[in-house]
């Protein structure tokens, strides 16, 4: 695989992203992408379908990308999420390291880190102080973002069961 074609990929998603062009995002990942961050793990269409989510629930949602590069195979960039939390109102800047694994020139594989306790903070106040290097919080957030994306897919048939 082309290193120059990989990067230019990673760089084409964080543009639409910054566009807000969920499409488009949807459009760089393989039909048998998987994606995981902190907050969910998906696989094929859910991957499109959470950008949009996001986006389109995400008013003053905005990315920034740098430290973009790319191998043959692999690939990786930082970049910034700064939005705020609709559950509480809070404003977030979200740091997030992503890394991708390539097949037939779209992503296959995309893995967000970020620490969940930093974001917990941000986006709950205390309790997310207090309590986001507990495991029963994440799995509660997880558990919330998934029925929201679940009830999203729902109503946009075009994403599958």
């Amino acid at each position: 695989m082309d290193p120059a074609a990989n990067k230019q990929l990673i760089e084409s998603f964080y543009e639409a992203f910054a566009r807000r062009d969920w499409a488009r995002m949807a459009a760089c990942y393989h039909p048998d992408a998987a994606f995981r961050d902190e907050i969910f793990s998906l696989e094929g269409k859910r991957i499109g379908a959470m950008w949009r989510m996001l986006l389109e629930s995400g008013a003053d949602l905005r990315a920034e990308a740098k430290g973009i590069s790319a191998t043959g195979e692999e690939g990786k960039a930082h970049w910034s999420a700064t939005y705020t939390f609709s559950a509480t109102g809070r404003h977030v800047r979200n740091e997030v390291d992503a890394r991708f694994r390539f097949k037939d020139g779209l992503i296959i594989r995309h893995r967000d880190d970020f620490g969940f306790w930093t974001w917990a903070r941000q986006a709950l106040g205390f309790p997310g102080l207090v309590l986001g290097w507990m495991p029963r919080l994440r799995q509660t957030v997880q558990a919330k973002a998934k029925a929201g994306l679940d009830k999203f897919v729902k109503a946009h048939p075009e994403y599958g069961p």
